[in-house]
């Protein structure tokens, strides 16, 4: 089996009128922080908040009425699930969906609210996809696979159609990669409409399955780590997508975890939007490897948005120590009355506020005659960090940041 172009532009005309044509802009600041001309395509605004609503919805319209009527099965650790609930709700169709034990909370009860029946099973994604199998065989289920169908690469493939379209003169697609069916629709479609462009795929360094077979690495000892980026934690590339991923793409490059965090951070701040680690792959990559796409044209898929509230919150707030506007000090101080006043009246004298706070005697003073303060201090950024320490030297007082 084999994807054309023909089947992605077929998908395009019958999936539009049901899904959300989503904006493909510019982003000027990120740009600058780059080097590239970066501009984004927003499928985080689909309703269901993610690209897999192309795909999904591409395949429930294949279905035979009988398959209909039996319902469908799906194996997903999010975003699948909720474009297969949301369509199949949408058209009547009955759905099952199986998630990881490990899916974030919000993507199970978003899933749970489009009427489905959800199943939780297996530890990663690889366990629940052979559980799946194995129930749609026993239920008579037709299996919606969340990337190793050609219907689906088709509906995905799409994105290509919408971000070429708009005359941007696009150099590199960057493609954020998972079981490869969002790359594999993206690049066989870019290629045909304009053979010049490269496309480049990224993947989390802690999940590089698809990484390591294009390189021909071997990926078979890789440990199962936790990522940010779940949404594209996949163990085993799909077979059609593999082959469609040697035949049609240039490049595959890997992101840090950190890279992933700054991504997520510089998206939420700059250009207000909320993506989750898999959406925020793409713009990881640009940051992570400039080099590689300085001066050029860069277009990159915001994939999805459904991270979870206690993971965005702490990737805020790590992005905030990074950028020196939360940092931890240090100060000696003399074990007497007023010092501890002394230290916080000057810190506020300087704009800063004192998020948290210990003062402690009996560990870490150069003398039994001093006693150790350590704060959690919100302040403007590095220059801030700087005045702080500087005033407090001044003073007398012995001050350091702490890791």
């Amino acid at each position: 089996m084999s994807v054309s172009l023909e089947d992605v532009e077929h998908a395009h005309g019958r999936i539009m009128s049901s899904i959300v044509r989503t904006p493909f802009e510019l982003s000027r600041t990120l740009s600058a922080h780059t080097g590239a001309q970066l501009y984004l395509k927003h499928e985080n605004q689909q309703f269901t908040a993610s690209f897999k609503e192309r795909g999904a919805l591409n395949r429930l319209l294949d279905l035979s009425e009988e398959e209909r009527r039996k319902g469908v099965i799906a194996m997903s650790a999010g975003n699948h699930a909720q474009a297969v609930s949301y369509h199949g709700r949408r058209l009547g169709i009955p759905t099952t969906i199986v998630m990881p034990r490990t899916t974030p909370n919000a993507k199970v009860e978003q899933t749970r609210a489009h009427h489905s029946e959800v199943i939780l099973h297996g530890s990663r994604f690889d366990e629940t996809r052979i559980f799946t199998k194995d129930m749609a065989r026993e239920r008579g289920l037709t299996l919606v696979h969340p990337y190793d169908d050609p219907a689906v690469i088709a509906g995905q493939g799409t994105l290509a159609l919408e971000m070429l379209e708009i005359g941007y003169r696009i150099d590199t697609l960057v493609v954020p990669v998972g079981g490869g069916g969002l790359i594999s629709g993206i690049a066989l479609a870019a290629k045909a409409l304009l053979p010049s462009i490269r496309v480049v795929g990224v993947q989390s360094e802690r999940y590089p399955a698809a990484h390591h077979a294009f390189h021909g690495l071997n990926a078979d000892n890789a440990p199962d780590r936790d990522t940010v980026a779940d949404g594209i934690a996949v163990k085993s590339p799909g077979s059609l997508t593999m082959d469609l991923i040697r035949r049609y793409v240039d490049d595959m490059v890997l992101v840090r975890e950190e890279h992933i965090e700054q991504a997520i951070f510089l998206l939420a701040e700059i250009e207000k939007t909320v993506v989750e680690g898999a959406g925020a792959a793409g713009v990881a990559a640009v940051l992570a490897h400039r080099e590689r796409f300085q001066d050029q044209n860069v277009g990159t898929v915001l994939c999805g948005g459904n991270i979870d509230m206690m993971t965005l919150s702490s990737v805020l707030q790590r992005g905030m120590v990074r950028s020196h506007r939360l940092v931890r000090v240090r100060v000696e101080v003399p074990d007497i009355p007023g010092a501890l006043g002394q230290v916080a009246q000057l810190i506020g004298e300087l704009d800063s506020n004192i998020m948290e706070i210990s003062h402690q005697r009996a560990f870490g003073g150069s003398s039994a005659r001093s006693a150790i303060v350590d704060m959690v201090l919100q302040l403007r950024g590095e220059e801030g960090a700087d005045q702080v320490l500087g005033a407090l030297r001044k003073r007398g007082f012995d001050a350091r940041l702490l890791d």
